[in-house]
């Protein structure tokens, strides 16, 4: 069922339950109303009989007449007169005596003073009546036939009325759930022609400024950001493939030339050289992929721990220097430090050994001496380890980009990269909640500061 449907029953239900709760109300009221007022009406008429009775001494005869001559045109009332005694005085119809008295009622009377009940639909009150210091007791009957007349075209005009009104709030309450949900449609049309190769188009934002506005916004900046991330994948897997590409070509080229071709000892053992570099190229560049997918991990996938910056620092120089015998570093300490929280960090060993070996690995080879300095320092609530070369610099061009995935400045030409240890580093400095700034002089030399929060 469609929310536009279930919030018009839901509406009608709710109106319809108030509706109905009025009606009764109204009904019930007008029941008691005519109930109390036709009790009123019975002992008025009661003690103005008595009164003719008593006081005006208006025969029993001329009573009755009355009485008979009514009731073929009203509903009369049949009233009755008794003594103390239980002896009958006075009674409009002995023949009909709808009301049948009996000591106990009277009895009854005497001590209450006014009693009322039903007899059948007929309503019957009894009353004690004074006349010259003597007790007498009056019952007096009728069906009230205008008052339950009265209630049947209430009763009925109600519920005409309300299966009307709950038509109409059905009918009402379907056009306006269809007018509210027409920019529902909308954007439902609207994002059904949106797909992976129309990434580019955007709903209409309503200037209302309401709920569905926000939803509106709120979708539009999510579309911005699927956009961004599926054209950040198709640049990486192009450059991907572009850097795979070609070390295996060139790889394949040597390969053949030796197959096809008889080669010296020493001819051989350039080609094997020459492949067994590109094999490496092709190796590091599938670990810094790899890396590169663990540092794009969501920050709750990946462990954390309390860690010692300066241990990982020291595995970093000698993972580098192993690697590359002719890398060289220096770890200094610009500070000592107070206590062993402000030493230790909370993340993940592996990932910040990457960042430090890239940070090394990219001072030693830009540098002519292939030195990277590191000095680490503490502060009150942050780390700051620098790596600073005499290296050939940064062009002011190629800085804003440096931290951009695949991309290779002006200073690919002086050794191998694939441009990716830069971004890596920044992702994995980023999540471990750090900072990196870099400072530059072109062909004096560059230098990366990190700052990240200790323990």
């Amino acid at each position: 069922m469609k929310i536009r449907t279930k919030l018009t029953l839901l509406f009608s239900l709710v109106t319809a339950s108030i509706l109905l709760l009025f009606a009764s109300v109204i009904y019930y009221s007008a029941k008691q109303n005519r109930n109390t007022e036709f009790y009123s009406l019975l002992k008025k008429e009661a003690i103005t009989k008595a009164n003719l009775f008593f006081d005006a001494k208006v025969p029993s005869q001329t009573l009755q007449q009355i009485y008979h001559n009514n009731t073929k045109t009203i509903n009369e009332v049949e009233v009755a007169i008794y003594n103390s005694s239980f002896h009958l005085l006075y009674h409009d119809a002995v023949d009909i005596d709808f009301v049948k008295e009996t000591p106990a009622m009277i009895n009854d009377i005497y001590k209450k003073g006014e009693i009322k009940f039903y007899q059948g639909d007929w309503q019957v009150i009894g009353l004690l009546y004074k006349f010259e210091n003597k007790n007498y007791v009056i019952t007096a009957a009728a069906y009230d036939q205008f008052g339950y007349n009265e209630l049947s075209t209430l009763l009925k005009n109600t519920c005409i009325i309300f299966i009307i009104s709950i038509i109409f709030i059905f009918i009402a309450g379907y056009y306006f759930s269809k007018k509210a949900f027409e920019p529902v449609k909308e954007i439902t049309d609207r994002m059904n022609e949106i797909s992976a190769s129309h990434l580019n188009l955007r709903l209409e934002a309503n200037p209302n400024k309401d709920e569905l506005s926000d939803l509106t916004v709120t979708f539009n900046q999510m579309l911005t950001r699927l956009e961004k991330s599926f054209e950040a994948q198709k640049h990486f897997v192009s450059n991907i493939s572009h850097e795979l590409r070609t070390p295996l070509a060139a790889m394949i080229a040597e390969l053949e030339l030796s197959v096809n071709k008889n080669k010296t000892s020493e001819e051989y053992k350039i080609i094997l050289q020459n492949s067994l570099s590109d094999a490496k190229k092709i190796t590091k560049l599938s670990n810094s992929l790899l890396d590169f997918a663990k540092a794009s991990y969501d920050p709750s996938e990946i462990a954390y721990k309390p860690v010692r910056i300066d241990e990982i620092l020291l595995d970093a120089c000698q993972q580098v220097q192993q690697a590359n015998p002719g890398y060289k570093t220096n770890l200094l300490f610009g500070n000592d430090f107070l206590h062993d929280n402000q030493i230790l960090v909370n993340g993940n060993e592996y990932l910040l050994k990457v960042a430090f070996v890239n940070l090394l690995e990219n001072g030693c080879k830009f540098s002519e001496d292939h030195l990277c300095q590191v000095s680490i320092s503490f502060f009150c609530n942050t780390i700051q380890i620098e790596f600073a070369d005499l290296g050939i610099g940064i062009s002011q061009e190629d800085i804003p980009h440096i931290f951009t995935p695949f991309y290779r400045g002006k200073n690919k030409e002086f050794t191998y990269g694939n441009g990716i240890g830069l971004s890596l580093t920044k992702k994995i400095i980023l999540l471990h909640s750090g900072t990196v700034t870099i400072s530059n002089n072109l062909h004096k030399g560059t230098t990366f500061t990190l700052q990240l929060p200790h323990l």
